[in-house]
């Protein structure tokens, strides 16, 4: 190579970082002027809202509604960058005046601690079981029912596995881990994260930057329409989602969430070795619409699978077909009686 070419090579080079920095300095500089980072953040659902604090999944928020009686229902939200409780309102909502009706928010989402910390599927299992726990502890030590939806469907079913006395059905909308690509039959307890990649992203000064350009308005619409599969999604959920993405901390979870942490390694697994009552519902409209692996466990006795012509949260969509579906799987183990501990 010539000195002229290697000037040129170089005057390229130098050029291309300028640019970078650049562009880094105007994104740092955009995030921290004009993004509002303490949005104002409601209560995501109606009734009592609380703060629990637990020795190993930290302080995590539960909703709960109380006034009727019966068997308790605990409702788990998905995982995503701006996941929290409202995605289970039309669930809660639904059953608050009819049984026990409680919501979670999962370690780093909503109202529950947002630290930067490691979030695995051990984190959410020790959260789901604290909450579990607090529930039986305040309805006389009954079994419960429980609901996850999409990835968080993979710690319900290890959390059922681990106290299977605690439990008297469980409920999986759009559950992860019966696709392709997600499937898991690898190590027990394990995850796909890689800690180069979230060293990467989850550190000063541009992690919070580079989130804060994730969750735009345009960017979770165009996410949310992906989940849907349609461009009429809901628009309150999106104004929550919005908002709780816009809080202290709330880049942690999600920068694990994409580094691969949060997804377990033997998903398919789980949920083959579930012996209790199994009810599974999902869309078939979407991106998320893979359920080869589905076959497995759709003939065994303890599961009853249906489909709907919706995108993966069926419950905002056709609320009242999934809470039927739902009530005639309930009715038909009824005959089953809740488990109190020995």
């Amino acid at each position: 190579m010539g000195s002229q070419s290697r000037h040129s090579a170089g005057r390229f080079a130098a050029a291309a970082a300028l640019t970078l920095v650049g562009s880094a300095a105007a994104l740092a500089g955009w995030s921290g002027l004009a993004v509002n980072r303490r949005m104002r953040l409601p209560p995501a659902l109606p009734g009592r809202h609380e703060r629990l604090r637990t020795r190993r999944a930290g302080e995590i928020s539960l909703y709960g509604s109380t006034e009727a009686e019966g068997v308790p229902l605990l409702l788990i939200h998905s995982i995503n960058a701006a996941a929290n409780a409202y995605e289970v309102r039309p669930l809660y909502l639904r059953y608050r005046g009819t049984r026990p009706v409680y919501a979670l928010d999962l370690p780093g989402f909503g109202f529950s601690e947002r630290s930067r910390r490691r979030y695995t599927p051990r984190l959410m299992v020790e959260a789901i079981h604290a909450a579990v726990d607090e529930i039986r502890h305040r309805h006389g030590g009954w079994a419960i029912d429980a609901l996850a939806v999409s990835l968080s469907a993979s710690y319900l079913a290890r959390a059922s596995l681990e106290r299977s006395d605690a439990y008297r059905s469980l409920a999986l909308i759009s559950p992860t881990g019966l696709d392709g690509r997600l499937s898991g039959d690898g190590p027990p307890d394990g995850h796909r994260g890689r800690d180069w990649l979230r060293d990467a992203l989850d550190r000063p000064p541009l992690g919070r930057p580079l989130f804060d350009a994730l969750v735009t308005r345009p960017s979770m619409r165009f996410f949310l329409q992906k989940t849907f599969g349609l461009s009429d999604i809901d628009e309150g959920l999106l104004a929550y989602d919005y908002a709780s993405a816009h809080q202290p901390g709330a880049e942690h979870a999600p920068w694990c969430f994409i580094s691969g942490h949060l997804f377990p390694t033997d998903a398919t697994r789980l949920y083959e070795r579930l012996r209790l009552p199994v009810w599974m519902v999902h869309g078939t409209r979407g991106d998320f619409v893979d359920y080869r692996l589905a076959p497995r466990v759709a003939d065994r006795p303890n599961w009853r699978v249906e489909t709907l012509p919706t995108g993966a949260f069926p419950h905002f969509e056709q609320p009242a077909a999934v809470a039927a579906g739902y009530d005639a799987f309930l009715a038909s183990i009824i005959r089953l009686p809740a488990a109190r501990p020995a």
